[in-house]
């Protein structure tokens, strides 16, 4: 993201560098417009991704540091024999006579606890009571609310509504969906304007440069960094758009539009299609809280045994039948590659009802899947989180070098409050209408399907034209 716009005095600073890399009658006409918008989209929507870039650095550590806060009710020690399962969601119940079970995720590995998911009134809605279970003993080793269908606890939860709409519910999610609709644009348009650079050296295009502080150097090391970055910052920008409330809307609409909606398994026991989430933060819990059904129940072991013969193992999820529903069972583990199958058993007699496999999923339901999981940092575990950070830190640093430069751009050294200006107003005059038509269209379309920048792009439009015409009457007078 760079608020790079040169003057004739910067560009007096580098004699050097003579030999343009891009370079053409269609960039000539393009560079000032780019140069102009790249400039007030930084300027004003930067404080959006300084936020933005903070609490998603703090939300890629939370996983890491949740394991440290919550090791009491994550971890035990490692025993001979685990015990069934309606043993361990037994000792929930007794724990939290006044919560509903909706949900198990068994013990995944050595020395991890279960964990007993209930609709319980001592958590907010939308949130599930956790109860962690030894399942060595069938301890409860204490109890959490829990968020999302990858778990998250109240760290990660605070942190991950906070990312999302500063804590201020439906209305702050505005502004992560401005964030994250202008996020693809100023990457894109500071890639551009950094390749169209005239440079000696094609070195200079990938590394930043050595020597004393300077905007040039700022300049340099905005630009290198932000090459590297800018393809992450892309995808976090369009997976950040899909569970966005406007856009987020389009996008669901166009995929279904193109049969990439993400199926989902039926456990209806009149064999109906049933409904579901995609279950990601903002989504959803990954559960229901439906009555329990009557009649008889073979028994979540039961259950679990039948989804393991059809080939769901390893890292599960169990969601326990209600009114008209059975078993689902699915496997959560979204290590490489991705284990996501799932099934549905008849609670009366055990037998597999619907059967899901993600080798099925539509290639965009599988994509989306992937975006969205990595947009969280669930995807790969650790190396996603540590992506994730890094990714984060260079958008704060490029929003920093971005200030910089424009703070040293100020005409004077003794106007201490003076900042640098923007380009020349016009800068669209110089695009040919064979070319500036379809821009304008373009970018009406995509102003249309992503409204919040739409709309913001239409403020600074309106406020550039008034601006301008108040100079000019100020002009006018003057004269």
């Amino acid at each position: 993201m760079a608020i790079d716009d040169r003057t004739t005095a910067e560009t007096a600073e580098r004699p050097a560098e003579t030999t343009p890399t891009g370079t053409g009658s269609t960039w000539s006409a393009l560079r000032p417009l780019f140069l102009r918008v790249h400039f007030y989209a930084g300027l004003l929507i930067a404080p959006l991704l300084l936020i933005a870039a903070t609490s998603g650095l703090l939300y890629a550590l939370s996983f890491q540091a949740e394991k440290v806060l919550y090791r009491h009710e994550l971890q035990v020690p490692a025993g001979d024999r685990i015990l069934p399962l309606s043993e361990q969601v037994d000792a929930a119940r007794k724990a939290h006579p006044d919560g509903t079970v909706t949900a198990v995720w068994p013990s995944s590995e050595d020395g991890a606890t279960t964990r007993v998911l209930m609709s319980s009134p001592a958590v907010e809605e939308g949130k599930s009571l956790a109860v962690f279970v030894d399942p060595y003993t069938a301890e409860v080793r204490g109890d959490l609310p829990s968020y999302g269908s990858s778990g998250a606890l109240p760290l990660r939860t605070w942190l991950s509504e906070f990312h999302a709409n500063l804590q201020l519910g439906e209305a702050g999610r505005n502004y992560s969906e401005m964030a994250a609709s202008w996020m693809w644009v100023v990457a894109l348009g500071g890639l551009a304007l950094w390749i169209g650079r005239r440079r000696t050296a094609k070195r200079a295009l990938i590394l930043p440069e050595r020597g004393p502080k300077s905007r040039r150097r700022t300049l340099s090391w905005h630009g290198s960094v932000g090459l590297w970055a800018v393809t992450g910052l892309v995808l976090l920008s369009a997976t950040g758009l899909t569970w966005s409330r406007y856009a987020g809307e389009n996008i669901d609409a166009v995929q279904s539009q193109l049969g990439g909606a993400t199926p989902t398994v039926s456990a209806t026991l009149d064999g109906a299609a049933a409904g579901g989430d995609t279950g990601h933060e903002g989504h959803g819990s990954g559960h229901h809280t439906a009555p329990a059904p009557q009649g008889p129940d073979v028994g979540i072991d039961r259950a679990v045994e039948a989804a393991r013969d059809a080939g769901v193992t390893g890292k599960i999820a169990v969601t326990l039948p209600a009114e008209g529903r059975g078993y689902v069972v699915k496997e959560t583990d979204t290590q490489f590659p991705v284990h996501l199958d799932s099934v549905a058993v008849d609670p009366a007699d055990g037998t597999v009802i619907d059967e899901l496999r993600f080798a099925d999923y539509p290639v965009l339901a599988k994509l989306t899947r992937f975006g969205i999981d990595a947009h969280m940092g669930v995807l790969f575990g650790l190396p996603n989180q540590l992506v994730l950070a890094a990714l984060m830190v260079a958008l704060i640093l490029l929003v920093v070098w971005g200030y910089r430069m424009w703070w040293l751009r100020r005409p004077t050294k003794e106007r201490k409050l003076s900042v640098g200006r923007p380009m020349p107003r016009g800068a669209w005059r110089k695009v040919p209408v064979t070319l500036l038509l379809p821009l304008a269209a373009a970018t009406a379309l995509v102003g249309w399907f992503v409204p919040m920048l739409g709309i913001s792009l239409l403020v600074f439009l309106m406020v550039d034209v008034t601006l301008g015409l108040v100079a000019r009457a100020r002009i006018r007078r003057a004269a």
